[in-house]
Parts: structure tokens; sequence; C-alpha cells
């Protein structure tokens, strides 16, 4: 993607095309940044002076989109095709849509407020609600709901233990929200609906696989704010990383992850170093929080009780 991107802006340069903005979709905090970073990277190493005009003609714009995208199903396929009268090989189901963004359009842009947009000054806020709120109970219900026996995420919102779990997470996070109580108790009102459709397939087994990955962005930012209030993690927080620790000890579905190798022994051993071992792995000094590697090695302990 960046040197498609290059390719394409040494192009725009060469026939003096007038600036543009590049709009990242992302599920990733600060796309926009991230995008820019790598395009001028590349474009240092293989095209001359291209980053100066870069600089100077190109915008990044920060999004947060926020819709529910399974893998779509042989059903969805045929639902789709049945209303609309055409193929739709990426059909989605959610009728819940968003899409946020923050940034400059030195050329221009179409009208996209009209169709339900919204333009702020700093997404962040919304992809921090997004990632904590529903990316976050994603992984909680992962882990816990598949050793429970559930297989999708409306099956474990329905189990009361999830549903408990999952609200316990919500009360630790919602006071580190950048955003005003009204509207992130208006969007955890739409994520029950969300996430309870039983028309959206969404199996746990996918969402459990590349925990190391996800739960640095989920999971591990509000741990740093309650740290920095000088409060312990809330255990919302414990409870899916030792759910996350009881997965890659083979409780619930099969693990997939790109550091399965490392993460699989240090999980391994008992559940207290475990637990700081599996921390220290998310990042560096984590395990040095003795309350949370308790609350961790806990809440592993309760879910592998459960699983037998």
């Amino acid at each position: 993607m960046p040197g498609r991107l290059v390719a394409g802006l040494a192009a725009r340069r060469i026939a003096d095309g007038g600036p543009i903005t590049i709009v990242p979709c992302d599920n990733l905090l600060g796309n926009g940044d991230a995008t820019r970073a790598v395009v001028l990277e590349m474009c240092r190493a293989a095209y001359h002076h291209l980053d100066d005009w870069i600089s100077a003609s190109v915008s990044f714009v920060s999004t947060v989109v926020d819709r529910i995208t399974p893998a779509t199903i042989a059903g969805d396929l045929a639902s789709a095709e049945l209303a609309t009268g055409r193929e739709d090989r990426c059909a989605v189901v959610e009728p819940f849509s968003e899409w946020v963004l923050s940034g400059d359009f030195p050329a221009g842009r179409p009208a996209w407020e009209n169709a339900g947009a919204r333009f702020v000054s700093d997404v962040r806020p919304f992809a921090e609600r997004k990632l904590c709120l529903l990316n976050g109970v994603h992984s909680l219900l992962a882990y816990t709901g598949s050793v429970l026996g559930h297989a999708t995420i409306a099956e474990a919102l329905a189990d009361p233990r999830c549903r408990g779990w999952l609200e316990e997470w919500w009360d630790g996070v919602t006071p580190v929200l950048r955003l005003p109580g009204d509207e992130v108790a208006g969007y955890r009102t739409a994520l029950l609906a969300r996430k309870g459709n039983p028309r959206i397939s969404h199996p746990l087994s996918l969402i459990a696989r590349d925990g190391s990955q996800k739960l640095v962005q989920r999971v591990v930012p509000v741990v740093h704010c309650y740290r920095e209030a000088g409060e312990p993690a809330p255990p919302g927080a414990g409870r899916i990383i030792g759910a996350w620790l009881a997965h890659l000890r083979s409780s619930g579905v099969e693990i997939s992850d790109p550091r399965a190798g490392e993460l699989i022994p240090l999980a391994a051993d008992e559940r207290y170093r475990a637990a700081r071992a599996i921390l220290d792995a998310l990042e560096p000094d984590l395990g040095a929080n003795g309350a949370l590697v308790a609350q961790v090695a806990a809440s592993c302990q309760e879910l592998e009780g459960i699983g037998g």
C-alpha cells in the first residue's frame, strides 16, 4: 500500500495535479499520522525530493470507521443480492455505521456529512471509545465466551456471566474516555443491541486471533490511564488479560498469534509467574504491577476452573 501511494503521488507531482488528501480508514489510532510516516519513509528512499512536495501538497486525514464487519457468509451474500439485484462479495449486514474524520482537505471535499459522516477537531477520543468499548469487549468475549462453549459474539453476550464481565469492563473504561457522559452512555446502549444481533455471525475463533497485538491497543492504555491517576487498574483489565492467558494455556478456541512460539511457553508456567511474564511480553515492565498480575492470575484460574 505505501508503495502504491508513493508511486501515485510521484505521478501526480509530475502531472502538476495539485494538492490532494489521503483518507486512511485502518482500525488504528492516529491512522493519518501513521500513513504519512510510512509514505514519507518510503519516498525518501525511492524518490528524490518527493517528500518536500508531499509535505507541501498532501494532507493525511485521521479517521475512525465504526462498523462490525465479520467474514461474510453465504446467507449474507444471497440476501444482499436479493435486496439489491447485484452481486456483492463484501456485503456487510450490520445496520449501524459511523465515520469520524479530522484533518485538512486543501482541494475541497465531498459533503460526506450529508450522509452521516462527522468532522471533528480530534478523532482520538472517538478512536479510544471504539477500541476500548467495542474492540475491547470483542477480545473479552472471544476469550471468556469460548471457554464457556459459545461460538459467536451474540451467543456469548446472551450468557449472564459474559454480560456481567462486559459491564465490569465498560464501567472501568468509561471514566477515562474523553467524551461527554451522555454520548458514552448512548454508545454503550447501542453496542448492546449491535453485539446481540444474531444475524451478525461474528465467530469468537476469528476475534481471538492476534491477541498480543490487539490487547496492546485495547486494554493496556486503560491500565496506563489508571496508573497515571495513582489508581490500580480496573478489574476488567485483569479479566481480559487473564482470559487471554487462559487462552494461551489452551482454554477455549485454537491459538493463532504471530508470537505464539514465544508466548505459549511463558503461559505454561505457574499462573502468577505466567501472568507476570505475559504482561511483560505485552509491554516491558508491565509485569511489575503486582496488583494487575494478581488480577490476571485470578481471572485465569477462574476460567480454567470453569473450562475444566
